[in-house]
């Protein structure tokens, strides 16, 4: 039998917030009295539990007042197993970041919506609408299965991409919260019709298993303490490593036979990419493989996994919390031998796959069926309108003309699909009067591969800045490479406004984490295709000092490279010492014995996005009308 309350380990005494949990009467209280309080933010029980419904309470530190109440707002998070949108919610989404938001939306990394700058009093009324229109935000965020990812590619003639979204869904179902809670507080005890549920998954739900259920409780896989933290579940398809497997939790891999069959799924558990800068005890962790089941035990084998972290996962230690460490303290055979008493049967073995490989699927494709899919590209998943670029306006027009459904996908950008061939030139005459494009051959390839969270100024854990910031990185590091003769060069590049590791950097070539205010960790060698795990190179790099330290890297990797070697393939090979040794050493590169060191000038926003847009619009680097300008003003000057 299953222990009702969190296992403790060796007697310790369990973290606050499993108290939260314990007397919140299954993720009510005190949720559902503080939102009919007329006040604009939750106390810090309250906070904790909101994550459950999809909410984070925020301040946009950009307009702190010092002496004055914190500005307070909230993040709510979708969730859409596969990253499903149907026209429906998309249309909904849209219009409540106008009515209660900041006007934008944006892709998450984990193939949902995030809405910013939400009011408490308008919290309720945007929830409900979510909800109303086939969405939800439950369990996007807390101590509980999230947002369960699978590749957005919607080909229809590779069954496998099929079973990928179909068992997504499933599994999402089945582990879905089972309590009242979310529908008392948000909808007024109003369960929303949505499509039935699929009658093995329920069964499943309740299916003893050796001790996988817990009797009598209102939610018999999590029990009345949830998880410990938040759990992170993929399905992919063999090779497809766009939703970074190695990344989370539990990944399930797609296996069929020679007629394309669904035969049953691999298994890889304990990859984890959270840390804390200065608590080598946190580390980011790649997945390992754990064996086989068969189609028909997947949920009895999802349900062992969920309830080994349930059980004997950290819950004295938040930041030791997650399934990772449990699999590397105990190590995978004694992991697996844990699961497999769950399971009430052994795993088999591990099936064979090929190599993974990235895909992002950007551009017009095939989807196997006659009809066409299209990937757009969204620079760090921000949906919005500015100057000439009207992405937000765009995708409502093609959403409300065309009713097409959305994949959001792993790396924040979107996918239209079963398009009519006769609607592709209507839809991209759309994209063109907006300023957007439809072809990803013409989008800077640092650019199109790279990924950062949002951070300051509403994330609470923030140290610097990421998604303001990336944009003028990509150019300065692309400027260095044309400077250095790699003008056809690029590689992953991600960026973090702190070691969460929300845009995944540690899996990143080159990995920007913030560790103190304009200030990063530098992290190199991961793979091209989030295979292999970064290593940090130097704990803090002031962004002014960007060029000048990532030079000498860069010129090395141009001397020493091995033909066609990627540079997240060519730090990992020659090892930190030896680009050390060569940096150490080198003499900056200069044009007739000038000096060419870069100098920072901070600009106003709107200036920034006045100069971007110009920019964009001329086919020019920012740097050169910048230069052009100033020219002119000195030479008016004398």
């Amino acid at each position: 039998m299953v222990k009702s309350a969190p296992s403790p380990i060796a007697s310790r005494k369990p973290s606050k917030v499993e108290g939260i949990k314990e007397n919140s009467n299954f993720l009510r209280e005190p949720v559902a009295t503080e939102i009919l309080e007329d006040t604009t933010h939750f106390t810090e029980n309250a906070v904790q539990l909101l994550k459950f419904h999809g909410s984070y309470q925020q301040d946009n530190r950009d307009n702190r007042t010092k002496g004055q109440e914190k500005d307070y707002q909230f993040m709510l998070r979708t969730k859409n197993p596969g990253g499903l949108v149907p026209p429906q919610l998309y249309l909904a989404l849209d219009k409540i970041a106008d009515e209660y938001g900041n006007h934008t939306l944006r892709a998450t990394t984990r193939q949902g919506f995030q809405l910013h700058g939400i009011l408490k009093k308008n919290l309720k009324a945007a929830i409900a609408t979510i909800v109303n229109n086939l969405g939800s935000t439950l369990g996007a965020c807390g101590d509980i299965n999230r947002n369960v990812m699978a590749p957005p590619a919607p080909f229809k003639n590779r069954p496998e991409y099929q079973y990928a979204w179909e068992y997504a869904q499933n599994i999402a179902d089945l582990l879905s919260a089972q309590t009242g809670a979310y529908y008392e507080i948000w909808l007024d005890g109003e369960k929303a019709i949505s499509a039935e549920e699929n009658p093995e998954v329920k069964a499943a739900r309740q299916r003893n298993g050796n001790g996988t259920i817990i009797h009598d409780n209102e939610e018999p896989i999590y029990g009345t303490y949830y998880m410990p933290r938040k759990f992170k579940i993929c399905v992919t398809v063999p090779g497809d490593n766009s939703v970074d497997l190695y990344s989370q939790d539990l990944a399930l891999v797609v296996i069929t036979n020679k007629k394309k069959q669904l035969e049953g799924f691999n298994i890889f558990a304990g990859g984890g990419l959270g840390r804390t800068h200065g608590k080598e005890e946190t580390f980011a962790r790649l997945a390992d493989p754990i064996g086989y089941v068969a189609k028909d035990d997947v949920y009895n084998v999802v349900k062992a996994i969920v309830a080994t972290q349930r059980d004997y996962g950290d819950r004295t230690d938040r930041r030791h919390a997650r399934l990772k460490y449990l699999i590397n303290d105990w190590g995978v055979d004694k992991f697996r031998t844990q699961v497999e008493e769950y399971f009430g049967k052994p795993v088999e073995a591990f099936k064979a796959l090929p190599e993974f490989k990235y895909h992002d699927f950007l551009g017009w494709n095939e989807q196997g069926d006659g009809k066409l899919f299209l990937g757009i590209s969204i620079e760090n998943g921000r949906i919005k309108d500015e100057g000439s670029f009207h992405l937000k306006t765009a995708l409502r027009e093609i959403v409300e003309q065309f009713n097409l459904s959305i994949r959001l996908t792993p790396n924040h950008n979107l996918i239209f699909y079963d398009i009519e061939p006769d609607n592709k030139e209507a839809i991209q005459d759309i994209l063109s009067r907006h300023g957007v494009g439809d072809d990803p051959s013409k989008i800077e390839p640092l650019v199109r591969y790279a990924m950062a969270c949002p951070a300051l100024p509403t994330c609470g854990l923030a140290i610097t800045e990421s998604e303001r910031a990336i944009p003028g990185i990509l150019e300065r590091i692309r400027a260095l490479l044309d400077k250095l003769g790699l003008q056809k060069e690029h590689f992953v590049v991600r960026m973090t406004g702190c070691p969460n590791g929300c845009a995944r950097p540690y899996l990143a070539e080159l990995a920007f984490v913030g560790s103190a205010p304009e200030s990063y960790q530098l992290w190199l060698g991961g793979s091209p295709n989030q295979t292999r795990l970064a290593q940090p190179y130097t704990e803090k790099l002031h962004h002014n000092d960007l060029e000048s330290f990532l030079e000498p890297i860069f010129v090395y990797f141009k001397k020493s490279r091995k033909s066609k070697e990627s540079f997240g393939d060519f730090c990992d090979r020659v090892g930190f010492d030896t680009i050390r040794e060569f940096a150490a050493s080198y003499e900056p590169q200069t044009a007739n014995g000038a000096n060419k060191s870069r100098h920072r000038v901070n600009l106003k926003e709107e200036v920034y996005s006045k100069l971007k847009e110009v920019a964009e619009s001329q086919g020019k680097p920012m740097t050169q009308l910048v230069t052009e300008a100033l020219e002119v003003y000195f030479q008016n000057l004398s």
